[in-house]
C-alpha cells in the first residue's frame, strides 16, 4: 500500500475520523485527505510533508519510520535545514514600510492651493463687470473750447430743506441739522420709529408724519430745528437731553 493507503487503513482501524486526526494533529482536514489521497502539495514543501506523515501516523497508531523512508524514497532524501530556513515561507511575504507623513510637503501643497486660489479671485474680480470700476476716459477738448464742466452733487442740506411737494394741512415736517454731533429718537403720533441713532456733525435729516412728531434729543445744544417750514434755532443747551413733540400747528413745540 501506498503512504496514503497506510495512514488511511490505520485510522479507520483505529475508530477515527479525518475530522479528529485534523483535531489531534493540529493539520487542517483537507491537508489529511490530500495525504490519504498521496497529494503532498497542499503540505508546503518536503519537511512540512514530513512532518505531516510522522505526526498523523503516531495518532492513529503506524510506525511513521517506514512511511518516512517510503516518502524520501519517491521524493528525494532531506537535505540538512536549518533552523531559520524551516521556519521560512517558501514564498516571502514583503511587508510595507509604514512611512511617517510628509508634512513639509502638505504644507507647500496647501500653500500653493491658496496662491492658485488668490490668482483666480484677482483674475475673475478683474473681469467681472459688476465688480469692476469704472475707468474715466478723458474727453477731447478742442482748442478754443472751455472742457465741460462736471456736474457737482447735490448738497444733501440743500435737498433736506426743500421739501418734495407741499405739505398737508394735517401733516408735520420737522427737520434736524448737527451742529455737532447728537443722538435722535423720532417716532410718529403711533409710536412708530423713524430714525433712531447718531447724527454726525453737519448732517441734515427730515421727517414727514401726520399729526405728531415726538423728537427725543441726546444733546439739545448740538442741533438746529426746522418744524414746518419755521427756524426754530437751538432748542437747548450742550449735554441737555430734551423731549419735544410737534403737530401740525404748532411749530413752538411742547
Amino acid at each position: 500500500m501506498s503512504i496514503g493507503e497506510t495512514l488511511a487503513v490505520a485510522r479507520r482501524e483505529a475508530g477515527l475520523t479525518v475530522d479528529q486526526v485534523s483535531e489531534r494533529t493540529r493539520i487542517r482536514a483537507a491537508v489529511v485527505r490530500a495525504i490519504e489521497h498521496d497529494d503532498f502539495a497542499p503540505c508546503g514543501g518536503d519537511f512540512y510533508a514530513r512532518g505531516h506523515i510522522r505526526s498523523i501516523a503516531k495518532v492513529v497508531g503506524a510506525d511513521p519510520g517506514p512511511l518516512i523512508e517510503e516518502y524520501d524514497a519517491a521524493h528525494g532524501s532531506p537535505q540538512p535545514v536549518s533552523a531559520v530556513a524551516a521556519f521560512e515561507p517558501e514564498m516571502p511575504v514583503k511587508i510595507r514600510e509604514r512611512r511617517s507623513p510628509n508634512w513639509s510637503a502638505a504644507m507647500a501643497a496647501a500653500l500653493v492651493l491658496v496662491l492658485l486660489y488668490g490668482v483666480v479671485r484677482a483674475i475673475s474680480g478683474a473681469q467681472d463687470p459688476q465688480t469692476a470700476r469704472p475707468v474715466a476716459v478723458p474727453t477731447e477738448v478742442r482748442p478754443g473750447t472751455a472742457a465741460p464742466a462736471t456736474p457737482r452733487p447735490p448738497d444733501r442740506d440743500a435737498v433736506a430743506a426743500v421739501p418734495e411737494k407741499p405739505r398737508r394741512d394735517d401733516t408735520v415736517e420737522v427737520m434736524v441739522r448737527a451742529k455737532r454731533s447728537s443722538w435722535l429718537n423720532v417716532r410718529d403720533d403711533k409710536g412708530k420709529q423713524l430714525f433712531s441713532g447718531l447724527l454726525a456733525k453737519g448732517e441734515t435729516m427730515q421727517w414727514s408724519a401726520r399729526k405728531q412728531i415726538r423728537i427725543l434729543i441726546g444733546n439739545g445744544g448740538g442741533v438746529e430745528l426746522t418744524v414746518n417750514g419755521k427756524n426754530l434755532g437751538v432748542p437747548g443747551t450742550d449735554g441737555q437731553v430734551l423731549r419735544l413733540s410737534f403737530g401740525p400747528d404748532d411749530p413752538d413745540g411742547a
